[in-house]
């Protein structure tokens, strides 16, 4: 946000319900949307290499699968307690902290279990293509949510999620090709 939307301060009742409905959003945004954001994206791009060089290694969907869940319970209770134990909000006036890590924890857990679920497809190239496609579908999703609440310009997020998500799926690839 380039410009404080709240009018100047005075006591006018629409003054008040402006600044009261900015300070409303702003906290929002600080206890759900950042946190939850920071967990999306934590989860699914994070998640990616070692699911990716599990399936690619053993061309098998259950391990790929096993791997998966392992990743985003592990990385989801690791978020949450990361972001949660990282500030308690007075200073920062970021919310609760137990808010703020549910949030970020849940959402890693739902980033990384969205494209390790179609390993549960018993044919391994369905299982990865699948996969490989839900990974596209969860990075224009974070872009969107970064357009819609962060202000990015809608290109730059996707620019920005897609590369990103690339380098990791490719690390992935070539340490499970190796």
């Amino acid at each position: 946000m380039t410009e404080d939307p709240v009018p100047p301060d005075t006591s006018s009742p629409t003054t008040v319900k402006a600044k009261t409905a900015w300070n409303d959003e702003k906290s929002f945004l600080l206890s759900v949307i950042q946190p939850g954001l920071a967990g999306l994206m934590d989860g699914s791009v994070s998640s990616l290499a070692p699911l990716f060089a599990a399936a690619l290694a053993t061309q098998s969907s259950r391990t790929a699968f096993l791997v998966g869940l392992a990743t985003a319970v592990g990385a989801g209770i690791s978020m949450a307690f990361s972001e949660a134990l990282s500030d308690d909000g007075k200073l920062s006036g970021r919310g609760n902290p137990f808010l703020r890590g549910a949030v970020c924890g849940g959402m890693t857990f739902l980033g990384a279990i969205g494209h390790t679920l179609p390993f549960l497809i018993p044919t391994f190239t369905v299982a990865a293509y699948t996969a490989g496609a839900v990974v596209v579908v969860e990075l224009l999703v974070i872009a969107w949510i970064r357009h819609r609440y962060m202000k990015t310009p809608l290109g730059a997020a996707i620019v920005t999620v897609i590369v990103g998500g690339l380098i990791v799926f490719l690390a992935g690839v070539i340490i499970g090709s190796s």
